[in-house]
């Protein structure tokens, strides 16, 4: 097995301590259901029996809506997850460290840790676990996705790194994809995993870290929909 990652990313991951380190003092903003959002169109590919893929922050939902407003006529923003109770974070997260762990023996726990932070976030820093951050695409009015280089959630390993944000080496189309992208979140106020082209979060800790804030907004929260509870 070839061994594609980098031992020391040129970007904050989320395994970085600075990120444990952020505070973050919860201002209470409330986590809506994205179907009950028509100017966004949500994928069901990770759809739950009790709808927690759809529930996001109202100030990451605001900026969603104004990235969609800045989109090209024909073009939309298609949601594929936005909040992840901790317990399936934790899943994920202890998932690919096995995996990572089986593909490359000789890598030392701290590197795992590292590495597996490029595509799952530890659980305790977990952005999703906030109802801040969201996995997305492009696709067009008639719900068929654009070419950005990867499918969502491709990993690190599996893509050669290609789902970085600033990967080299991918078609003309994709590249421009990837820029409209960029331009639109980024515009609205939101930021991008660098690892992952399709996730962007407002208002947790990574995004504090990024914006230079000294707290994050957003704490981990229960789903409204079994908990009222932050």
């Amino acid at each position: 097995m070839t061994d594609t990652s980098q031992t020391s990313a040129p970007f904050l991951l989320l395994s970085d301590p600075t990120i444990q380190a952020m505070p973050f003092q919860e201002i209470g903003d409330p986590v809506l259901d994205l179907r009950e959002v028509p100017e966004l169109r949500l994928d069901g590919r990770l759809a739950d029996p009790a709808g927690s893929f759809a529930g996001l922050r109202v100030g990451t939902l605001d900026r969603l809506l104004a990235a969609q407003e800045a989109l090209p006529a024909g073009i939309r923003l298609l949601i594929v997850e936005g909040y992840r109770p901790l317990p399936l974070q934790q899943l994920y997260f202890g998932d690919y460290e096995r995996e990572l762990r089986e593909r490359f023996p000789d890598w030392t726990d701290e590197r795992v840790r590292v590495e597996a932070s490029k595509y799952v976030s530890p659980p305790e820093v977990g952005p999703h676990c906030t109802g801040g951050a969201v996995d997305l695409t492009l696709c067009t009015s008639g719900g068929t996705e654009l070419d950005l280089g990867t499918n969502v959630n491709d990993s690190p390993v599996a893509s050669e790194n290609a789902c970085f944000t600033g990967a080299g080496g991918l078609t003309a189309s994709a590249r421009r994809n990837r820029d409209l992208l960029v331009d639109v979140l980024s515009g609205a106020g939101l930021v991008n995993y660098p690892t992952e082209w399709w996730h962007w979060s407002f208002g947790d800790r990574y995004w504090a870290a990024r914006t230079g804030q000294d707290h994050a907004i957003y704490g981990p929260c229960a789903d409204p929909r079994t908990s009222t509870e932050f």
